[in-house]
């Protein structure tokens, strides 16, 4: 059974939560005086995934390397998952050696650690650490290929088939702004990430004593305020793209530009777009993550109820001058039965802006009841009887 509470911004305010959220919105993507020369671009919001600026943002495309975020978000997903660890030595195959394009050169039938090929992949873009990661999670390439789109199924990426685990030509293969932003959101929560992708210059050591110097594709890693991450892709069919993040103060962003003529072109029009969105927009932090002053009560524990925790912070993303009516809602379990553990889902908070769902995080237990013992269970009785 469960039960429901509404609180309006006055109450976060009145209560704390909420400190200093001025009374702006914000505006539809069509307003933004944005002209990217390129074939797609997407820009959105890291937090809610609002969108802010949209051109052809699920026209099926070529991405080249843009596909390895799906490729590293795999090999997050497996460490997360027990079923690859970081310092695991991966022997690298003959046919991973192989690989042409832009790679790190690996050798045949050496070991090298997952992390360092997985850094390779975001720094360099090195196809032949993708297919190293790809054969030992999936045990070949094609086994992985399904992996990961089965993956994009499940992330809502509708207009993205992949044909390989690098983004080299390969027919048929595609995938559109707007799913490629998805993913690299998606990618955006492993914080071991930032870790690599910050990474501009480094030498890479082989475990034969050669060293391969790898040089960060993505520019505004080093010229752009706040950028810390992203993934380039080039190649013929598909022209150069970049997918990129950057983050000043409490505001995330993630652009995707797809298809432009040049290098500098890809770059210039992602500047201009965060560069748009950081002017426009504002966040606030309507819930934070952490301890609520909430509590739910416990049935059948000498704990007789349990604090509430946020899973993750709700944040509200809008166009600076409008006014949106903006809330909070909580969804609570009524009444929850021992044993509880702490983390279990015990409700949910949703973010509505004029009265539109914008966001959501699950609300766990903070701690744990345990059931009564015997002797509990009967003292219990007893007092009741009494």
């Amino acid at each position: 059974m469960k039960k429901q509470i509404t609180i309006s911004i006055t109450a976060l305010l009145a209560a704390g939560i909420l400190v200093g959220l001025p009374q702006k919105s914000m505006a539809t993507h069509a307003e933004a005086p944005l002209e990217p020369a390129c074939k797609a671009a997407y820009l959105c919001d890291y937090e809610s995934g609002t969108e802010v600026y949209a051109k052809n943002p699920t026209k099926r495309l070529p991405i080249a390397s843009m596909c390895k975020i799906m490729t590293l978000l795999l090999s997050f997903e497996a460490v997360e998952s027990g079923e690859l660890a970081y310092d695991e030595m991966i022997t690298v195959s003959e046919n991973a050696s192989g690989m042409g394009g832009s790679q790190v050169f690996l050798e045949t039938n050496l070991q090298y650690r997952a992390d360092e090929l997985m850094k390779t992949i975001a720094v360099c873009s090195a196809n032949d650490s993708c297919m190293a990661l790809a054969e030992r999670i999936g045990g070949n390439e094609t086994a992985f290929i399904e992996r990961m789109n089965e993956r994009a199924k499940e992330l809502g990426a509708e207009n993205t088939l992949f044909a390989n685990c690098t983004g080299l030509p390969k027919e048929p293969q595609y995938s559109c702004a707007k799913d490629v932003a998805v993913m690299l959101r998606e990618m955006l929560t492993h914080e071991k990430y930032y870790e690599f992708s910050r990474v501009w210059l480094e030498d890479f050591a082989h475990p034969d004593g050669r060293t391969t110097q790898i040089t960060n594709t993505n520019k505004l890693i080093r010229f752009y305020d706040g950028c810390d991450g992203g993934k380039t892709g080039f190649t013929n069919e598909a022209g150069f793209c970049l997918a990129a993040t950057a983050k000043r103060g409490d505001m995330r962003l993630v652009s995707v530009v797809i298809g432009a003529e040049n290098s500098k072109t890809r770059f210039e029009d992602t500047k201009a777009m965060l560069n748009y969105c950081f002017n426009s927009y504002e966040s606030a932090t309507m819930l934070g993550q952490g301890e609520l002053e909430l509590s739910v009560p416990v049935k059948g524990s000498k704990t007789r109820s349990v604090n509430v925790v946020a899973e993750k912070s709700l944040t509200l993303f809008r166009k600076k001058g409008e006014t949106r009516d903006a809330n909070v809602e909580y969804v609570l379990e009524q009444e929850l039965k021992a044993p509880v553990c702490a983390g279990d889902v015990v409700g949910e908070a949703v973010l509505y802006l004029d009265g539109v769902e914008t966001d959501r995080t699950k609300l766990l237990a903070g701690k744990g009841a345990d059931r009564y013992s015997w002797w509990e269970a009967f003292r219990e009785i007893a007092h009741q009887w009494n």
